[in-house]
């Protein structure tokens, strides 16, 4: 069911490195997460949303707290594994908002169409990746999303170009950081986790990668992230600052 994308690792170089302190572990795969990571930060597209639905963000930002109470979990945790559809989540907002707030959605504006008019490829990170892809290291995707957005971030990324393997929640019908999304990225890679660099903006999710034995980068921008990324890699930080200059 998962996209993925195998250029045979006969067609380049695999590039094995030890990391770690006094490992001999070869780590050749980079695992990413796509929103916040190959994008801009969720904080900005959450701020570009609401002014674009004509919503308050901090009524938006406590009717989403509000409906996770109600519900028993996130309006966006439910979407993202597919358990409820994209109007169902509109719907539960709605029902938090103050009367008359939203009413572009109400209407039945589209929430991704929305969302994705505030956010952006982060190309200073994709362009430190195609790096790391032609030095020979397996890229792989794994990601939180949505089945009625597929379209429009795969529109804005070149997702079979750089990766061996994606990973998609609505999907596999369970989300990061639960474990069972990480075994099916490893069983889908046909590598051990310590062979795997993860690199994601939430800490749980880092957290829960480092628990199954990965090599986790908890990112917080680009050029930080290149750089810890680089020095993990033992690869020249000089090269990959190059295809990063120009931090989001």
């Amino acid at each position: 069911m998962t996209s993925t994308h195998q250029t045979g690792p006969q067609e380049r170089p695999v590039r094995r490195v030890a990391v770690g302190d006094g490992s001999a572990t070869a780590v050749d795969t980079v695992v990413v997460d796509y929103g916040g990571v190959l994008t801009n930060p969720l904080v900005e597209t959450f701020a570009a949303f609401a002014e674009l639905a004509g919503i308050d963000a901090g009524d938006l930002a406590q009717a989403f707290l509000a409906a996770t109470e109600r519900h028993g979990e996130t309006p966006m945790a439910a979407l993202e594994t597919g358990t409820i559809t994209e109007r169902q989540m509109v719907d539960r907002i709605l029902a938090e908002l103050p009367e008359g707030a939203g009413r572009i959605l109400a209407d039945g504006q589209s929430f991704g169409e929305l969302w994705f008019r505030g956010r952006r490829a982060n190309e200073p990170f994709l362009a430190f990746l195609r790096a790391l892809r032609r030095d020979g290291y397996r890229l792989a995707l794994l990601t939180n999303n949505v089945r009625e957005w597929e379209p429009l971030w795969r529109a804005q990324l070149p997702v079979d170009e750089l990766f061996d393997v994606v990973v998609d929640s609505h999907r596999e019908g369970v989300r990061k950081p639960e474990p069972e999304i990480y075994r099916i990225l490893l069983d889908r890679l046909g590598t051990p986790a310590k062979r795997c660099l993860f690199v994601d903006d939430t800490e749980e999710n880092c957290r829960a990668a480092a628990e199954l034995g990965m090599r986790a980068v908890r990112f917080a921008d680009t050029d930080s992230a290149v750089r810890e990324i680089s020095a993990l890699l033992h690869r020249p930080v000089a090269v990959a600052a190059g295809a990063a200059g120009g931090a989001r």
